[in-house]
């Protein structure tokens, strides 16, 4: 079956595209390779470089340069972890100690070994330099560039010749309100590249169609099984990449099983639309969907796991979802699952989600856990 041509749905223009994501996502990849970037806001400049990948020739070089002292940056969650006041900010600011070795900054974002090191600290909050936008955008490149939710932050001076060093050293700019922004503008420059015939072993009829947004970045895809009329709600599972579960058959998670499950049971139902998300780990990456099962591993459950990396305990968008639906053709839909985040997330993104369908497995003795704790505290609707 050869999917309708695309809808003609508004786009942004050029220029945004190039402005808000590319030299955002060009300032990720450098920060992923252990360079500084520079983030700027309507009145400053911010030298910014991840804790993970951080050394102690960065701190010199920060403390050299530095207009103010360096401090360090964690999320909300991590510095709570720490019981590092402020709590009630997206970002603690902890001032940078003499004895903070790159190697201690990093026990204070991974939580690899806090049950090692009890009595990591004390640290003292950056009370001259409340956090802002600019360092909230700063942790969340971190999370776009997938790396740990914690980064080393300065202002910086002018050289001699009149330039600041990051210009001098040719260090990315990129703007605090385009970081933030970032995923959802992404999003919403979606297109339909390809599409194919792809027989499935659980639904022959199957059309495999690839979407990719303007900059080249993150591409998802959607599996149309069967002829799903457009003028009727389509049955719709949205499902986030599971490297572990759909590819390895991994027994920590259903997501293997949901992914097969929908596939037939669109089949027998005629027809329906599997959206799947390059979302791996709730929005993590697969990097650090792995250190949430070390922690598991040492007894916290997935929420608390996230949760002690830095991050929330899901970070997905929905916005992909509703874009593709959209170019599609579909508007309304029969939603496949348990997690009633999926049904708000995806009418706030303009999609009706007429009827939830159940979509449940039974656990196994690897999974169990993990199932209770999204009944109990994800509010996932699981019997």
């Amino acid at each position: 079956m050869a999917p309708e041509p695309p809808h003609t749905i508004d786009r942004p223009t050029e220029n945004l595209v190039d402005h808000r994501i590319v030299t955002v996502e060009r300032a990720a990849a450098d920060l992923r390779r252990g360079l500084a970037v520079v983030i700027s806001d309507d009145s400053r400049s911010i030298l910014v470089q991840s804790a993970e990948l951080l050394t102690d020739l960065w701190i010199a070089r920060f403390r050299r340069l530095g207009c103010a002292d360096p401090v360090v940056g964690l999320s909300r969650n991590r510095a709570n972890i720490l019981r590092i006041p402020p709590r009630n900010s997206a970002v603690a600011l902890i001032s940078l100690s003499d004895h903070m070795t790159a190697a201690v900054i990093q026990l204070m974002a991974d939580p690899a070994d806090d049950l090692m090191h009890p009595l990591l600290g004390p640290f003292r909050a950056a009370g001259r330099q409340p956090a802002r936008a600019i360092h909230e955008a700063g942790i969340k490149l971190c999370k776009l560039a997938r790396l740990l939710p914690a980064a080393l932050f300065s202002a910086f001076l002018p050289t001699e010749d009149g330039r600041n060093w990051a210009d001098a050293h040719g260090l990315l700019h990129a703007q605090a309100a385009d970081v933030l922004a970032f995923d959802h503008h992404e999003a919403q420059t979606l297109q339909q590249i390809t599409a194919a015939t792809v027989p499935l072993a659980g639904a022959v009829d199957t059309t495999m169609v690839a979407f990719r947004p303007d900059d080249g970045g993150t591409a998802h895809f959607a599996l149309i099984i069967g002829d799903p009329s457009r003028h009727q709600p389509v049955l719709t599972r949205i499902h986030s990449q599971c490297f572990t579960g759909d590819l390895l058959g991994s027994l920590k998670c259903d997501c293997g099983e949901q992914l097969n499950g929908a596939i037939r049971h669109m089949q027998v139902a005629g027809g329906g639309i599997l959206l799947y998300l390059s979302q791996e780990g709730r929005g993590i990456g697969l990097i650090n969907k792995l250190r949430a099962y070390q922690l598991q591993d040492q007894g916290f459950d997935t929420i608390d796991a996230n949760e002690r990396l830095g991050f929330y305990a899901d970070e997905r968008i929905f916005e992909p979802a509703a874009r593709m639906l959209k170019i599609l053709g579909f508007s309304r839909v029969r939603l496949l699952t348990n997690n009633p985040l999926k049904v708000t997330g995806l009418e706030a993104c303009g999609v009706t989600v007429v009827e939830r369908v159940a979509h449940a497995f039974p656990a196994n003795a690897h999974n169990s856990h993990y199932l209770a704790t999204k009944k109990n505290r994800a509010g996932h609707l699981l019997s």
